[in-house]
């Protein structure tokens, strides 16, 4: 007998449905909700899932964290010649730019914080 498994990343959030409202816009996915009001998960098409959990006492994570360890984070693939397009879409949906010391040029990944502070990373599909 195989046990069918899937994964979800879930993000602690103080108010879940606009974060879950941020990633469904981000992600062209739905919000669904079960028995749990608290509990939202995000479904995509393209296999996308994720979900979004009350924190009644939640506090952003921080970035860059000072002992520089590498925080769990959505890293958001597009195309090369989308990534200027996909910045814009993704400040206008409400994400701050974090990484805003090298905006000379074109990069291949650029680190934003969602609206409930979670750092991601925008990035070249390879």
């Amino acid at each position: 007998m195989t046990v069918v498994k899937t994964t979800v990343l879930v993000l602690d959030a103080a108010e879940p449905a606009e974060l879950a409202d941020f990633y469904a816009a981000l992600l062209d996915a739905e919000t669904r909700q079960g028995d749990d009001p608290d509990f939202l998960e995000i479904v995509g098409d393209a296999g996308v899932r994720l979900a979004i959990r009350r924190d009644r006492g939640y506090a952003p994570p921080s970035w860059p964290r000072p002992e520089t360890s590498q925080q769990a984070h959505l890293r958001i693939l597009v195309e090369r010649g989308e990534m200027d397009a996909a910045e814009r879409e993704l400040i206008e949906l409400g994400a701050r730019p974090l990484d805003t010391k090298d905006n000379g040029g074109p990069r291949d990944t650029r680190i934003y914080s969602d609206p409930a502070g979670h750092s991601f990373t925008l990035a070249v599909r390879m």
